[in-house]
């Protein structure tokens, strides 16, 4: 088995997702991760957002607003996305990790996990639309 070679550049990419809370697209951590490394490519960054994803140093969302977003805890949580400014968030709550057993109940396969994204307005839009 061959070993995986230390790179700064991953390191900085999985750094700056364990620094934010807001779920970024490989663009913007393109455009945050080349004020350190300015001779990065785009195509860099992918291979190493990939790369933390494969080997569970990160997760990837993909909330059904054109874009991947990523997040540097890899740690099962759900996440809420809002329909009105597209914001996506972590939400705090219990877990529901019961619903696999509830799920595999009924299926003639496995489950192995799910993934859960609760959509409609956030505090902010709410606020504005006064619901």
């Amino acid at each position: 088995m061959s070993t995986i070679r230390y790179s700064k550049q991953r390191e900085a990419i999985k750094d700056y997702l364990k620094s934010v809370t807001c779920h970024p697209t490989a663009d913007t951590v393109y455009l945050n991760i080349q004020k350190t490394f300015p001779n990065i490519s785009l195509g860099t960054v992918y291979r190493n957002l990939n790369f933390l994803v494969e080997h569970g140093e990160a997760i990837q969302i993909d909330c059904g607003d054109g874009f991947v977003h990523f997040d540097g805890n890899p740690i099962p949580h759900n996440h809420f996305f809002c329909r009105a400014c597209k914001s996506l968030l972590d939400i705090k709550m219990d877990s529901i990790e019961h619903i696999d057993i509830i799920a595999n109940a009924n299926f003639p396969g496995k489950i192995e996990g799910h993934t859960v994204i609760f959509h409609g307005l956030c505090e902010k839009c709410c606020q504005k639309e006064h619901c």
